[in-house]
């Protein structure tokens, strides 16, 4: 998985990302082989426009989960605050696009469903350490 860098140019990687995952029925190779994926299209905070972002997801007890790690980055990231703001939206995963409605996890589910996380993927403790804030977790559940 990409390390954070304010140097990359994350539109340009994210475009790439979610053209391949499309094309690919949700499959994605590169720092994303074998990672399940999914797309996020939120509406913007400020300007109601619709985002489009790549995800990694953990999926438990019938919800899916996302982590706005914004890999490793000390800031939220902008679709974190698109959520909270609206929290209905489009969710793309393999062939199917839904709509959802996210949830902040609270403690003690939040770090519980971050464990897992880490323990499916090792790169999300790096990011909890490198980032020195709580990363927020949210369950989606279809709408």
């Amino acid at each position: 998985m990409a390390e954070y860098s304010t140097e990359m140019d994350w539109d340009a990687i994210n475009k790439a990302v979610i053209a391949e995952f499309r094309e690919n029925e949700g499959k994605c190779g590169g720092n994303f082989e074998g990672a399940p994926m999914c797309l996020i299209n939120t509406i913007g905070a400020k300007t109601g426009s619709i985002r489009t972002k790549p995800l990694v997801y953990l999926e438990e007890g019938g919800s899916y989960h996302i982590f706005a790690s914004f890999a490793g980055s000390p800031v939220h990231p902008p679709w974190y605050h698109n959520i909270v703001a609206n929290p209905v939206f489009d969710f793309e995963v393999g062939k199917e696009k839904f709509k959802v409605r996210a949830e902040e996890l609270t403690e003690p589910r939040r770090t519980e469903i971050y464990n897992k996380q880490v323990a499916a993927m090792s790169v999300f403790d790096d990011y909890a350490k490198k980032a020195g804030r709580v990363i927020p977790v949210f369950a989606l559940s279809r709408v």
